[in-house]
């Protein structure tokens, strides 16, 4: 995931920012940390460079 993805998503649940931690970047894309919805808290996960952002129920 680029970090400048981070200006356009938003929690699917309630619209609202996200904080971003990093585990794990390369060159250009952070491979693994979380976006964390800072209004409702719930936290997605990034793995290989991919941002799962299904709502809980769903994943």
């Amino acid at each position: 995931m680029k970090r400048s993805l981070l200006d356009i998503l938003a929690c699917p649940i309630c619209k609202g920012d996200l904080d971003l931690i990093v585990e794990e970047e390369g060159d250009e894309e952070i491979l693994a940390g979380k976006l964390i919805c800072k209004k409702c808290s719930v936290e997605y996960l990034i793995e290989e460079g991919i941002p799962n952002m299904l709502p809980p129920e769903l994943r």
